[in-house]
């Protein structure tokens, strides 16, 4: 014979088992993906596509479309080494926002880097 658990037994199962929520992407950030993507670039120049889009969390199409629109602008450069495309950042490119437009992208980059 099974005795129905009681009620305090039940939520306890309930609370146990219970995965944490996900926390939501922020609907707002200081960086742009493109920030991300240049930094992402500036720690390791040798990332993949792949893993300089799992960094930022976003597709491996958009972080390639990114890296596009970064060369294009002159933000950075790439360089096929073998099989691999290793990426050169133009540090002394100046912000694109007319706020910002008289810093350098550099002083982003150093501000970021490890110490």
């Amino acid at each position: 014979m099974t005795v129905p658990p009681s009620r305090p037994v039940t939520i306890l199962n309930q609370m146990i088992r219970a995965e944490p929520a996900a926390s939501p992407r922020p609907a707002w950030t200081f960086l742009t993906n493109h920030g991300h993507v240049l930094l992402a670039v500036a720690t390791d120049p040798r990332l993949r596509v792949t893993d300089i889009a799992e960094r930022v969390g976003i597709t491996p199409r958009a972080a390639l479309q990114i890296l596009k629109d970064l060369e294009t602008g002159g933000y950075l450069h790439r360089t096929r080494v073998g099989r691999r495309t290793q990426y050169a950042i133009e540090p002394h490119q100046h912000f694109r926002h007319p706020t910002t437009a008289a810093r350098e992208i550099d002083g982003l980059i150093e501000l970021f880097s490890e110490p």
